[in-house]
């Protein structure tokens, strides 16, 4: 009579495999009868990209280019949705609240991850039990900007001009946000009255300013180039740890004597939690690969943006590192919650 099995298969070493398999499954809570079951192929259906900010903002324009990209590469359309205001909040609860399959995530600046967290009394979502980190895409700080025909060209003389002219207004994308933090360092420093006046996006704030509502502002460097191109807007200095390619002749806070002006802000990506490890790795080697691409590469540096494209422990670690920087940034500049 003939063995149904290869004898030393079923009843061997196979079957002591077999055995371990389903101890470990059981261990790890994972129930036996996922074994051998194929997962949901990624992607499966249409991408949704949830950026921070307002459609036509810098972290929307940027989510659209890796947008065409990852739809070139996975042959599966990917859509951008904005979900503007609170200061991130929106968007970020949206995300966290989508099923962890991949299919939806977060384009984002640090201030819905640390600030918002730091400072909202209770948020919507947990900063890091909700979400699962994919990838940083670039650092970067933002820039003080004022009317061309403000009197003051750098941060000396504007510190010295706002002295004699207390109560100055500015505007920033939010409270909370980096910009918001270093106005109100700046205003703690120079021992200068200052008033923030908080805008829903970047645009607006400048178009007050150019206006003659406010008296200065905060921008990204790209918009800052821009309108200083056009004769808009004069740029005093850059916040963050270095100058930008876009604007080399800008010097950084530091260069102009103001200390504590160096921390970055950066573009990070995250996922719902619970998605799984495979999906994770999909989006981060997709995202890395595109962040080294010389056009996605310009797109970031005209945006003075640092190209980084780091892994999932990378940002874990650079995250954790920066949470108590801003604390003290936050405690320094003596920002509370409006």
């Amino acid at each position: 009579m003939s063995a149904r099995y290869p004898p030393g298969r079923t009843c061997g070493v196979r079957r002591r495999a077999c055995v371990a398999s389903l101890v470990a499954l059981a261990l790890t809570g994972v129930p036996p009868l996922a074994l051998g079951q194929p997962q949901a192929p990624f992607p499966s259906k249409v991408i949704r990209i949830v950026p921070f900010g307002t459609a036509g903002g810098p972290i929307d324009v940027i989510a659209r280019v890796y947008a065409e990209k990852l739809q070139q590469r996975w042959g599966q359309a990917v859509i951008v949705e904005a979900k503007p205001g609170a200061s991130g909040i929106l968007a970020s609860d949206a995300v966290a609240k989508a099923p962890p399959d991949g299919h939806t995530v977060l384009f984002t600046l640090s201030l819905t991850h640390i600030n918002n967290a730091i400072l909202q009394p209770k948020l919507p979502y947990d900063p890091v039990k909700d979400f699962e980190p994919i990838s940083q895409l670039a650092t970067g700080g933002p820039m003080l900007v004022a009317r061309a025909d403000a009197p003051y060209s750098n941060l000396k003389e504007f510190a010295a001009y706002a002295k004699q002219h207390p109560g100055l207004t500015y505007g920033t994308w939010g409270n909370g946000s980096q910009a918001h933090l270093m106005g109100e360092l700046l205003k703690r420093q120079s021992g200068i009255a200052l008033t923030h006046v908080a805008y829903k996006a970047e645009a607006a704030a400048h178009t007050d300013m150019i206006g003659g509502v406010l008296d200065f502002a905060w921008a990204n460097p790209a918009t800052a180039r821009t309108q200083s191109q056009a004769g808009r807007m004069k740029v005093l200095g850059i916040a963050g740890s270095r100058r930008v390619s876009t604007l080399p002749n800008v010097p950084t806070f530091a260069e102009q004597g103001f200390a504590g002006f160096d921390v970055d802000s950066w573009i990070g990506v995250y996922a719902p939690a619970r998605t799984s490890q495979p999906i994770v790795e999909q989006w981060t080697q997709a995202l890395r690969e595109i962040t080294r691409m010389p056009d996605v590469q310009g797109k970031l540096t005209a945006f003075g943006f640092e190209p980084l494209g780091n892994t999932p422990a990378e940002f874990k670690a650079s995250y954790q590192a920066d949470f108590p920087r801003v604390a003290d940034l936050i405690k320094a500049a003596g920002v509370t919650v409006e």
